[in-house]
């Protein structure tokens, strides 16, 4: 079933000023024309980021860890129309981006991780052994 939705431009307004204005205390940083989405969960053993990459191939992302932050950018070169061929719509987001985040301390970076699989960029970032959950056994006298 698709799903249509109704156009409306101070929604839209509303969200590019959202991802515009940045205030010098968040920890991510977002720069470009548009941003992959990411989910970031935590486990026991790890920091994990997923970011949606649709489209794209592991050569065309570029992924750095420097100075306590990780980062990564690339850019989706917008399709053209051949000869005799027009769009009727574009709805697809193009251009340059680059998305950083802090990297904690409990991390360590010289082993983190990246993947591509499906579309999805997967950044893993193990914990120190020390920063990991352990259990303490209680003693009897």
């Amino acid at each position: 079933m698709v799903r249509l939705t109704q156009y409306d431009p101070m929604r839209d307004m509303v969200r590019m000023m959202n991802e515009a204005i940045r205030y010098p205390g968040d920890r991510e940083s977002v720069r470009g024309s548009w941003v992959p989405p990411v989910d970031i969960k935590e486990t026991a053993d790890a920091l994990e980021i997923v970011a949606e990459m649709a489209g794209f191939s592991p050569e065309q992302v570029e992924v750095s860890a420097e100075n306590g932050v990780l980062t990564f950018r690339g850019e989706r070169l917008r399709e053209e129309s051949g000869e005799g061929e027009s769009f009727h719509r574009v709805e697809r987001s193009y251009g340059a981006f680059e998305r950083s985040f802090q990297i904690p301390r409990n991390v360590d970076p010289s082993k983190i991780e990246a993947k591509f699989d499906k579309g999805l960029l997967h950044l893993t970032m193990p914990k120190r052994p020390e920063s990991r959950p352990r259990t303490i056994k209680v003693k009897v006298n």
